[in-house]
């Protein structure tokens, strides 16, 4: 697949400084870029490898020049880079149709333009959407409903009554709708809660492999339009998590707990249940949180704080060997001076 340098940047509204007429067939980064490709460049140092390599033309933001390469000028290279990645590397074509070795429950409704793959299993009362791609493998639980343009990679489970928003898309492996973590000690047992909830993933979810989202125990566990998961990940019962958030590789969020909308959660951060956390908080890699968190917040460590009070604190650790010579030095000489005894009245 070709476009000229003038349709790509009409495609993402950008500008053409060079020829317009230039011919693009692929994209790659500029070590390997070849005649032919275009390539991308967010700063001056990966400018001048872009200008240096095989890449006829260049994706660039910002006042830069070249007499030798076609540039694509756009307001953000990083979303223009995204935004023209499709164009060359589309997803693979889905046909239609239900694979002879899906077992589909009778009363499953499924769309004609949906594709169920080899060994899918649908249960009963369940609603598949227009353009769904349910890969090998997937097992879709009683009464669940899957949005339009959804897609369910290989061996994807989602338990009875899950709810999949429009242009949904998980990854191979994960779980949605397993009981939640719920007992309760008696008589030196613990005593299953039941887990009677259920799961709604809103539009524009993307959740990645080996994730696991509970169902909730009463009610349902929400993840709100627009979030992104990443591998890995935990989900406990009746967590609430707002829109568009972050949620980084090997994260926990316990019970109960609800995040607002557009926070960040870096690779292994654990949340506690029952608490808050407000929009727009950025919560800093393996931090704890044990407590509800303000809008706007940046914290970290653990138990998580503000990051300028834990920074403060990492800084005065650093000093700690050496007030602790200090000290010992300060202690042995003390000890070497005579005692004195008061002078008589």
């Amino acid at each position: 697949m070709s476009f000229t340098a003038a349709q790509i940047a009409s495609h993402l509204k950008g500008e053409v400084v060079g020829d317009n007429s230039a011919v693009l067939t692929g994209f790659a980064p500029a070590s390997t870029a070849k005649s032919g490709d275009l390539t991308f460049a967010e700063n001056g140092t990966f400018f001048a490898s872009a200008e240096q390599s095989a890449a006829t033309a260049i994706l660039v933001a910002g006042p830069f020049t070249s007499k030798s390469k076609v540039l694509i000028r756009v307001a953000n290279a990083r979303v223009a880079f995204a935004q023209v990645l499709p164009l060359f590397f589309p997803e693979p074509a889905i046909v239609p149709g239900i694979h002879p070795t899906a077992v589909v429950a009778s009363s499953a409704q499924i769309d004609d333009s949906a594709h169920v793959g080899p060994h899918c299993v649908i249960g009963e009362r369940t609603k598949i959407g227009p353009r769904v791609v349910l890969q090998g493998g997937v097992q879709v639980g009683d009464d669940c409903l899957i949005g339009e343009e959804s897609r369910l990679f290989p061996r994807v489970v989602l338990y009875a009554q899950t709810q999949v928003g429009q242009r949904v898309r998980i990854h191979a492996g994960t779980v949605v709708g397993a009981d939640g973590f719920g007992y309760v000690f008696d008589q030196g047992i613990h005593l299953k809660i039941p887990q009677v909830g259920h799961v709604i993933i809103q539009d524009d979810v993307e959740i990645g492999a080996n994730v696991t989202i509970d169902r909730g125990a009463l009610g349902p566990t929400i993840v709100g339009r627009g979030t992104k998961i990443d591998n890995l990940v935990q989900v406990g019962h009746n967590v609430v998590i707002g829109e568009h958030c972050l949620l980084v590789a090997q994260v926990g969020v316990a019970g109960s707990s609800k995040l607002g909308n557009y926070v960040t959660l870096a690779g292994q951060v654990g949340i506690i249940g029952h608490i808050n956390i407000g929009n727009r908080v950025l919560v800093a890699g393996k931090s704890g949180v044990i407590k509800n968190i303000p809008d706007g917040t940046k914290c970290m460590g653990s138990p998580a704080q503000p990051d300028r009070q834990a920074k403060r604190q990492w800084i005065a650790l650093q000093h700690l060997p050496d007030l602790l010579r200090r000290v010992s030095k300060l202690e042995k000489q003390l000890a070497q001076k005579p005692a004195t005894l008061p002078s008589p009245p």
